[in-house]
């Protein structure tokens, strides 16, 4: 009978709680990290889905096994991975181990890099409001677009002949 009480001063607790959040537009967040001191999420971007472990460590970036100098040899790729640590002013603080799969590299760094922005707001719900005024919360939607029959690509014609 008294944890029938309990529970239902609970209910009643969260009732308030909530009441509270949506008049403020606020919600409170909790770190979410598994015993082994890491938090997941999951990045995606154009055809490529990647998922992103971080931890508090010495800022090494493994990507598929794989250093990420190795795996993104282009600069500017590395670049958009190492993001969301700038704008928080905290690199070389994370370490960070990612599988992707899926799309090309461009793709592929762009689901990494929102991945580690996800996984960073789950482990430090402080630093949500700077990743989400920096748009790396928001996945990009953008695709490409299909290709159309009679064409020679989504929107490309074949040479037109007079005679």
């Amino acid at each position: 009978m008294s944890e029938d009480k309990k529970s239902l001063e609970d209910l009643k607790e969260m009732a308030v709680q909530k009441a509270i959040a949506d008049e403020t537009g606020a919600v409170e967040r909790k770190p979410e990290i598994d015993e082994q001191g890491r938090s997941y999420a999951t990045g995606k971007r154009k055809d490529a889905v990647a998922r992103v472990w971080i931890k508090p460590g010495t800022g090494k970036i493994t990507i598929n096994g794989r250093d990420q100098e190795t795996y993104f040899a282009r600069p500017t790729l590395r670049l958009i991975v190492n993001q969301p640590f700038g704008v928080i002013n905290r690199a070389g603080q994370y370490d960070v181990v990612a599988t992707v799969k899926g799309g090309g590299l461009s793709g592929q760094a762009g689901a990494v890099k929102h991945g580690i922005s996800k996984a960073l707001s789950v482990n430090d719900p402080e630093l949500r409001p700077a990743l989400k005024a920096a748009g790396f919360l928001t996945r990009d939607s953008r695709t490409v677009e299909r290709k159309k029959f009679g064409k020679a690509k989504a929107r490309r014609s074949f040479q037109f002949s007079k005679r």
